[in-house]
Order: C-alpha cells, then structure tokens, then sequence
C-alpha cells in the first residue's frame, strides 16, 4: 500500500477511476451510492486503525482496551483486511459491514445501508473484488493525507463529476458552486448562527455557507467553524451522500434530517413548533406537482332554515393540511410548489434572519393564485432582491432561474424597495451547462451591496413602481437592456442614394459603348 502523502489531484482521479470500474454494470447515476459508501468504509476503517495504534502507544493500552477507548468504532464485520478476505458473496459481506457500523453508531441509522451491494444481478463478485482492490491502493489514514480537509475536497469533486455524468438526474443532488457560492455571498451568515437548507440535497449550500463563515472575524473556534448546520432531504441515498459529505468535512455535529420538508418538516421543537434559523438557504426543485395532501374532509352536522340536522360536506379542494401554519401568504397551485418552499423558508427564518433561494423565472410573473402570493410577500416588504440568473447552468433544466433575497429585517434605506439585477449575461459558456465564474459573482454582489443603480444591469425599484405594474417582477419591466437603434440622417441617405443612381447610369453608358463596338 502506498505510503506517500496523498496529494488532492491524485485522490481525485484514483477515485474516479473507480466510477470507471462500476460503467456498465449499473445506471451512470447510481455510480455515487456506491463508490460513496466505499469511500466511507475505507476511511473509517483506516482513521479506526490508525487511532487505535496512536492509543496502543501513547496510553500503553492493549489492542483490546484501545479499540474501546477510539471515537467512532469499527466492528469485527466491518474492517477492511476482513472484507478483503472474501471471494464470493462479496456484495453480502459488505451489506453486513455497513449494517454494523449503523449498530455501533447511531447517528448513522439508515445512512449506510441505503444502498445495497447484495444485487448480484448488479454487482457480481469479481466487480467487487475489483473495486475493493481499487480501493485498496492508498491509505486514507491522516497521516497519509495532504491535508486535513483534502478528503472532504476530493468528495465535493467526486459529487460534481457524478452530477456531470448524470446529466439531467445530477440536478437532484447537486448544485452548482458558482451559484451556491453567489447565494452565500449575498446572504451573507455570521459566526454563531444557524444555517438551514430545507432541501439540502448533497449539502452543498450548508458546505459553502461555513466555508464563508470560516473566513470572517471570530469565524473559527480553535479547528472548528463556529457555526451550527441544519438540512433536510427527501430522497433517501441522496440524504445519505449529504451525511457522509457533512462528516468528510468534519462537521460532525450536522444535523442532517430525512423526510419531505413541505409534508413533515423535522426539525422541531418541543412544543412542535417550528426550529427558527438565522440563515436560510436552498435550491428547491423547480415547480413540482401534486406537493400537498388535501386537508381531511369531516362530515358536519348543521341545522337548515327549517331548523332541521343536515349533513354537510366542507369543500377542501384548495385547503391544505399545514399544522404549521406556514402558508401566510396564499395558497400555491397544487401543481407548482415553488412559492410554498419559499413560505416555509420565511415560516422558520428568526425576525432579524435572512434567506436566499434559487426559483424559477416563472415565480417572478405568473398570476392566479401565484401572484398572489407575490402581492402578499410584496406588500410585507419581505422581497429585499431580486437576481437574474443566466439560462442552462442548472443540470435539470435549461430556463433560467432567479434568486430571491428574504429579509425579516430590512434597514431604513431598503425598505419599501427591491433591488433588481439583471446578471443573464454574466457567465462562461460550457459544452452542456453554462457556468458563473467567481468574476461574476464579485460583479454580482458588488452591484447589489452598494446599491448604486447601473445602467442596463441593476435598479432599486421602489414597491410603488412594482405596484403599478401589478405586482409582477419580471426583471425586463424595470431593466431595458436593449441598444437604442442609430439614428438615420436622411439627407445622408438620400445624397448616398443619388450616387449610386449617377454611378449605374454612367456603367450603363460604358457598357452600352462596348456593346456597339463589339456589333452587338
């Protein structure tokens, strides 16, 4: 096994290559379930066995004693020089070893065994055994790292790469950097805060977020980012990848939920009330359909004009059951969820918190019950801004999105107006997604932070110009980015116009003198 301190780039590719192994056997989409719990298990296995030799020698324990005294146990089923034995029922083996790390650690329940490698039609013994000498080529003790949090990197490389390979199912788990990294920078969290993303996918937003926070004043205590992280995640392997992600990164203390943020949102106090947060953060997905369960239809009795009992059905078909109360500000079509994510975003922000949240251009003009809506978060002056955001940079869709800022807590010069950015031009093109750059982001929230009006790009609009155009927001009615057409100088043309008259008439004479010398 190689010794070396691992280096970033060749952590990638050697994991990537593994990605190779697996082509062709399972859907290209599948790849991370796998290679992540791998990932993991080699890992633990090799951080397990290096503290518990750091223990035998420092404490003069015996092997025995010092595996009780490590921090996260590895049992006998689990480790890796066990699982490396085995030549047939591989795939069982390892469904063994990862159900034992849940046993023997709690906070992992249902994480590691959300995927299953038991499927030979799958995954047949000689797969395995290839991927696990795979991975068996570099130790991923500390000691054998570059860094500390060069794992962590090597996972967010690992998550863009199966996105990218993914295609259009990569947007279910995966955002990209240059837009995680422009919300951040809008939004701006502190050290100390809490940091929420109700649809934390792989947890990305809530990575970048205390990456941010890493770098301002009092941002870190001793090793550790002071700030607390909060996610949710409907699908279940892609709450598992956010798991592992969050403790790649050493943020152990992550609490990473499971379940529909919209039908059961989990963190909670108590008294079953809403946890509150200072920041929030997320990228739901774009207008999905049939997003509540309509409230219960009870039978009730009530007297007519005669003053006799009758049966009355209530009518339910717009009402949805919401205990929490989240749905302030209007009821969305049951077929586009979008602004009851940004409703349950506002539900459990603290009244000096402030949210950022990518949406699709749709939610800026679309009326009915929509608009609405839109009125309502208008009205209470919650809207702080408003960016545009280019087409194609998102995996599962090619329109282009906008972001929205929520403040509880406007100061006196942002109330009663919107700033509203028009960045559809600030990007790279890229083959199959279209990237923001980190000049764009700076571009971006340069213009926002000052909000000093720029011409074409960005205006302070104030809630009565929104008014007279009926609540709508779409960002071309406050910002004309189109080039005024020259002006014509008639007299210019028309003097060009006899030119070309006197130079065909006096061609036309010269080719009529050729023709007569040549008796035509």
């Amino acid at each position: 096994m190689t010794q070396n301190k691992l280096k970033l780039d060749t952590l990638e590719s050697w994991l990537w290559e593994s990605a190779n192994i697996l082509r062709g056997s399972i859907d290209s989409s599948d790849f991370k379930n796998y290679i992540f719990g791998l990932l993991f298990l080699k890992r633990s296995n090799d951080v397990f066995e290096e503290e518990v030799e750091n223990i035998m020698e420092c404490e003069g324990y015996s092997r025995e004693e010092a595996e009780d005294e490590t921090y996260f146990f590895l049992p006998e089923e689990s480790r890796w020089d066990n699982l490396k034995k085995h030549t047939e029922n591989i795939g069982i083996a390892l469904d063994k070893a990862f159900a034992a790390i849940e046993r023997e650690n709690t906070s992992l329940e249902g994480v590691m065994t959300a995927t299953k490698f038991g499927d030979k039609e799958k995954l047949s013994d000689e797969l395995l055994q290839r991927l696990l000498r795979h991975f068996n080529q570099h130790s991923l003790r500390n000691e054998h790292l570059e860094s500390g949090d060069i794992l962590g990197d090597a996972y967010e490389y690992l998550i863009k790469q199966f996105a990218d390979d993914a295609g259009k199912k990569g947007g279910e788990f995966y955002t990209p950097r240059g837009v995680v990294q422009l919300i951040v920078q809008l939004i701006k969290p502190e050290p100390k805060q809490k940091v929420y993303d109700p649809t934390c996918g792989s947890g990305g937003m809530l990575i970048e977020s205390a990456r941010y926070i890493a770098e301002q004043p009092n941002g870190k205590v001793g090793n550790n980012i002071n700030v607390s992280l909060y996610g949710q995640e409907k699908n279940l392997s892609t709450w598992a990848i956010g798991k592992l992600n969050m403790i790649l990164h050493n943020f152990m203390d992550a609490d990473i939920r499971k379940g529909d943020t919209l039908v059961d949102p989990k963190h909670r106090n108590e008294a079953n009330e809403l946890d509150l947060f200072d920041r929030v953060i997320a990228n739901p997905p774009f207008s999905i359909g049939e997003w509540w369960t309509p409230a219960e239809t009870n039978i009730e009795t009530k007297l007519d004009k005669n003053g006799k009992e009758k049966k009355v059905t209530p009518q339910y078909n717009s009402v949805v059951s919401d205990p929490y109360a989240r749905l302030q500000y209007g009821i969305p079509p049951r077929g586009y969820a979008d602004l009851a994510f940004i409703q349950h975003m506002i539900a459990v922000l603290k009244q000096d918190g402030k949210a950022g949240v990518v949406l699709p251009h749709g939610t800026l003009f679309r009326g009915s019950s929509e608009g609405k809506i839109r009125q309502a978060l208008l009205e209470a002056d919650l809207v702080e801004g408003i960016v545009g955001l280019p087409s194609a940079l998102f995996y599962n869709t090619g329109i282009p999105a906008s972001v929205w800022i929520i403040n509880k807590n406007k100061t006196e010069a942002q109330k009663g107006k919107v700033i509203i950015i028009d960045a559809s031009n600030d990007y790279k093109e890229g083959k199959n997604q279209n990237e923001i750059k980190p000049k764009h982001i700076s571009k971006i929230v340069k213009a926002y932070d000052e909000a000093t009006e720029v011409d074409k790009y960005m205006r302070v609009v104030d809630l009565k110009e929104i008014a007279e155009n009926d609540y709508n927001l779409n960002i071309s009615r406050y910002i004309d980015t189109s080039e005024p057409e020259p002006e014509i100088d008639l007299s210019k043309v028309r003097s060009k116009l006899k030119n070309l008259v006197e130079q065909e008439d006096t061609i036309n004479t010269r080719l009529e003198k050729f023709l007569n010398e040549l008796g035509l």
